[in-house]
């Protein structure tokens, strides 16, 4: 072992609280701001270092404000690492595809009903089966779903609306999305035609990875008045689906990088990694990548909308009911992957900034404008799954989200294994069992596909939640138990 991973991570960091560490601004020369990693004493202990030095590399690009932030689901990524968030001055800071990741708006829905576990139990097993033959599922799966390059236009601008246009979904879902299903600016022009190939036959399929469709009971309340405005009690059946922009978003990110990469040593940007290639933010460069990195967080959305609409339907004929009677509701749409011009304060004054977010969910606070009107006065849904095995928390951002952590929260467990590590040592049919003893049921293409994703791969996701609700950047509102779960 070389005398630099001796180093611990406890010796490197400077406690501010105990779930708030702070990587000092001297840790590596050029670092503009210090670095905040928001993690319990335990958490931090599994923490590696390169994360540490993700972190730190980011406080060194251009017009970063107040800090370069890791949420404690962090861990390492491509140039930011998973679970970062930093915002970049509007004028003088930079917009980077590193901050985003290849899979542009990633993202996470919870649908409620009025079921009860006891009325999906018994049909459990032919509900799992019929959703995983109508939703497409893998590397490269594609849809029954085509559409024109007209079409895929009108998609990249106008998001959701499009979905409810053509009949997927209703009126009301759209003020359950973040930015309502559609963030205004993007322009198809700069999506390349490599990018538009692969999203034409992907709209409605799940994808691979992480990736997951997954019935779920509410298994207890933290707060009642909160769980009520969104719907959820004690009991109840809900769903969630977690996918992203597919093909679509992973080539306009390849395709951005190359020309931002190009341009970090044309604006004689300094960069600690060349993972972190990036423009001033109001170059030509960083913001053609910024119009077409919106038309994949669009696509993203209409992904997870048309998804929903066909699980709305497979319930409907499960249970033989309209999936209004049925209850069928969004209670929020939230992304993980995406850069937004939001207002901030930043040293007492409203301040516009580019926020990237990699790895985590927005969580804005009461009285955001951004929020529908039966959130305005609670603060927003902030949706956190588990594993397969392992539960999922529905939470609410807080006042102290926006003074914290720029309206951010985590997004999810966070890996403590690779996926080769654990396609290695873990056998997919023994988890399978063995979730199955658990009563939860698991539909996948292939073992393998269940080795990779695991519970044991990854951080405690009761604990991770923990920390960001002490923190109070999040509130917790309630916990939900996995009872089948189709693998991307």
């Amino acid at each position: 072992m070389s005398e630099e991973t001796e180093i611990s991570v406890f010796d490197i960091l400077i406690k501010i609280d105990d779930n708030t560490w702070e990587v000092p601004i001297g840790y590596k020369a050029g670092m503009h701001v210090p670095g905040r990693i928001f993690v319990s004493g335990h958490l931090l202990g599994i923490l590696e270092k390169e994360t540490i030095d993700q972190v730190a590399n980011v406080a060194m690009l251009p017009g970063i404000q107040k800090y370069s932030m890791a949420m404690p689901d962090a861990h390492l990524g491509y140039g930011f690492s998973i679970g970062g968030v930093a915002a970049f001055d509007k004028e003088n800071g930079i917009i980077s595809p590193g901050g985003v990741g290849f899979d542009i708006n990633c993202g996470v829905r919870l649908i409620r009903t009025n079921l009860l576990e006891n009325d999906v139990r018994p049909k459990l097993s032919q509900l799992l089966d019929d959703l995983f033959e109508a939703i497409p599922t893998g590397v490269g799966s594609k849809s029954r779903l085509r559409v024109s390059d007209a079409e895929l236009d009108d998609i990249f601008i106008n998001g959701v609306q499009w979905a409810v246009d053509k009949g997927y979904g209703v009126k009301e879902d759209l003020d359950h999305c973040e930015s309502g299903g559609k963030i205004p600016g993007a322009d198809p022009s700069k999506v390349s035609a490599k990018a538009r190939k692969r999203g034409r036959p992907q709209l409605g399929t799940l994808g691979s990875g992480n990736h997951f469709l997954e019935v779920q009971y509410v298994d207890e309340i933290y707060d009642e008045e909160l769980a009520s405005v969104f719907g959820l009690h004690k009991g109840q059946v809900t769903f969630m689906i977690h996918c992203g922009s597919r093909g679509a978003g992973h080539q306009i990110c390849t395709d951005h990088l190359q020309v931002l990469t190009q341009a970090s040593r044309k604006y004689n940007i300094a960069l600690p990694d060349k993972q972190l290639a990036c423009a001033p933010a109001q170059s030509p460069e960083a913001q053609d990548y910024f119009k077409a990195m919106l038309c994949a967080a669009n696509y993203a959305w209409v992904n997870r909308h048309v998804i929903m609409h066909w699980t709305r339907e497979v319930f409907e004929k499960t249970f033989a009911e309209e999936f209004g009677d049925l209850g069928m509701h969004l209670v929020y749409d939230v992304a993980h992957n995406i850069a937004k011009l939001e207002e901030h304060t930043v040293d007492g004054k409203k301040t516009e900034v580019y926020v990237h977010r990699k790895g985590a969910t927005r969580a804005f606070s009461p009285g955001h404008p951004d929020l529908p009107d039966d959130y305005r006065v609670t603060g927003q849904p902030v949706i956190i799954p588990g594993s397969m095995g392992t539960a999922s928390y529905v939470l609410c951002g807080t006042k102290e989200s926006m003074e914290i952590s720029f309206g951010s929260a985590c997004h999810g467990a966070g890996r403590v294994m690779s996926r080769k590590s654990a396609k290695s040592e873990l056998h997919g049919e023994q988890v399978r069992e063995e979730l199955s003893l658990k009563g939860i049921q698991v539909r996948a293409s292939q073992p393998s596909l269940i080795a990779e994703e695991a519970p044991e791969v990854y951080k405690s996701s009761s604990e991770v939640v923990d920390v960001v609700h002490d923190l109070g950047i999040a509130k917790k509102v309630a916990k939900l138990l996995p009872m089948g779960v189709i693998k991307g």
